[in-house]
């Protein structure tokens, strides 16, 4: 008998901790280490013989440990124990009775659902019947102004369906109607606007409706229609004309030395006219002045996909290549180069310097250099040697003096002659 008290209370103990635990743990927020600590100092042992040194009845282990458990938590909080006392001497509130409903209400509903089995049958006009008779009877029930707008839906009518839509809308937010309701009404809208051809109008009234409720569907037709407006504008900005135009504005700028001005002019051209691939050839110029040789780099590689056998960008790639010390990869640029052109001079040049530089250490690039007069004199020049200690702690610094056209050219000669280095 007494293994078989002990085995029942040893359930009902676990049991009882395991929803008194999560229990408190939810209403009060107890820590995880008091969460611990709670089963640590619960001596079940000794407690189990409390229990069964009262009489057997059903409902006084419960009781009895019940008491134990207030006294633990009492030891660990006085807080918890009151708020459980509290909470089990206060009476539930009982729940809301079910809404009572009018004669007319009733009817309305069996208007509703003759309307729903004409509408499943394609049989527009009987639906909107026994919809408008079922408003008539509920006028304040949003679903009965959702389901005739879904039938002009279907109609084609679309004008129709935003108006009642519309009403829906007002009418659930009259009457407090459940979110979701007005999000379907609202959804529908956007739909419609959808047919209609208004995008923008129909992803206002996406997100209209996502904020009433996130509906995973609507979530997916807004994402939709949200990448078809973004390549509708891309087309729509698409002018070959206005394109040149701003390509000569940036030829203009790039001869005068105003590389960061050439740069938003062949931006804009590029928007544009998008496959234009000399265009990108253009801005990688200008990049290369202005020291960005990753983005020189970046977009030399889309003119060569854009147009293969435009020589220059192979020139410039490899050009780039060089800035950013790697001679090997430069040399397969300037290759391609002199396979569209064998006479190409410029290639045949930038062959060279890859082939030395795959060879020469930078000292020896150096003392090279400085047999060169026009090097040695932009490494004595005081403000040179500043600029260049400035590139060597802060490179986003080296901007600002590339923007003076007699700086960007002299850096651009140490760059060729190897005496500067820049990754």
């Amino acid at each position: 008998l007494m293994q078989f008290i002990h085995c029942r209370l040893a359930c009902i103990t676990t049991l009882l901790i395991s929803n008194y635990v999560k229990a408190i743990k939810r209403k009060w927020k107890i820590q995880q280490a008091n969460f611990f600590k709670l089963f640590w100092m619960m001596q079940l042992e000794n407690d189990w013989k409390k229990c069964i040194q009262k009489p057997m009845r059903d409902d006084i282990p419960l009781d009895r440990l019940r008491e134990i458990l207030m006294d633990k938590l009492t030891q660990m909080d006085t807080d918890y124990s009151g708020n459980l006392k509290k909470e089990s001497s206060s009476p539930k509130e009982p729940s809301p009775p079910p809404k009572e409903t009018t004669p007319a209400q009733d009817k309305a509903m069996e208007e509703k659902n003759l309307g729903n089995a004409a509408y499943k049958q394609r049989n527009f006009e009987a639906a909107h019947e026994h919809y408008d008779k079922a408003i008539e009877l509920d006028p304040n029930n949003i679903t009965l102004l959702n389901n005739k707008a879904a039938v002009y839906f279907e109609e084609g009518n679309y004008e129709k369906c935003i108006e009642f839509c519309k009403k829906a809308v007002d009418i659930g937010r009259e009457n407090r109607a459940d979110y979701s309701l007005i999000g379907k009404a609202l959804a529908r809208i956007g739909n419609a606007y959808v047919k209609l051809g208004d995008l923008k109008n129909a992803l206002n009234f996406y997100d209209k409706s996502l904020s009433e409720h996130r509906e995973p569907t609507v979530v997916k037709k807004r994402q939709e229609i949200a990448k078809q407006l973004a390549e509708d504008e891309k087309r729509a900005y698409y002018n070959p004309q206005l394109s040149l135009e701003e390509k000569e504005k940036g030829n203009q700028f790039f001869k005068e030395g105003k590389y960061p001005e050439a740069v938003k002019r062949y931006t804009e051209a590029i928007k544009r006219n998008p496959e234009d691939g000399k265009l990108y050839s253009n801005r990688a110029a200008c990049y290369t002045k202005l020291m960005e040789f990753q983005m020189a780099l970046s977009d030399c590689e889309k003119c060569i996909k854009l147009d293969p056998t435009f020589i220059k960008a192979y020139i410039r790639k490899g050009a780039a290549l060089m800035a950013l010390k790697e001679p090997l990869r430069a040399m397969k640029a300037f290759e391609e180069a002199l396979k569209i052109d064998p006479n190409n001079q410029e290639a045949i040049n930038g062959m060279r310097e890859a082939a030395c530089a795959c060879d020469q250490s930078p000292d020896e690039a150096r003392k090279k250099a400085l047999e060169d007069p026009e090097i040695r004199d932009i490494l004595a020049d005081p403000a040179m040697v500043h600029i260049l200690e400035q590139m060597s702690h802060n490179p986003q610094a080296l901007r600002e003096h590339l923007k003076n056209p007699e700086i960007a050219g002299k850096i651009n000669k140490l760059i060729e002659a190897g005496v500067v280095r820049i990754r």
